[in-house]
């Protein structure tokens, strides 16, 4: 799998949906099962998938699966357009 699937298959796990619905326009409490909670179940699967430790900011700035790319981004983290 490469990092654009990694990213897509922790949100549809962490949020219990179908890949299907993870787009880069997703957002978050743009649905209901993306909430607080399951936002800190997300931020544990990224950086359990990725290796990183997400710093506060990066957590609180994480509104979108965009957003979370371009964050994981700073963390070396690459993805193929």
């Amino acid at each position: 799998m490469n990092n654009q699937q990694l990213v897509k298959q922790a949100f549809a796990d962490s949020l219990a949906i179908s890949l299907e619905k993870v787009s880069d326009d997703l957002a978050y409490n743009s649905i209901p099962e993306w909430d607080s909670t399951a936002h800190m179940i997300l931020i544990a699967e990224l950086e359990n998938q990725f290796n990183v430790m997400l710093d506060t900011d990066d957590i609180i700035d994480m509104s979108s699966v965009a957003k979370a790319k371009e964050i994981l981004a700073k963390y070396e983290i690459e993805f193929d357009a």
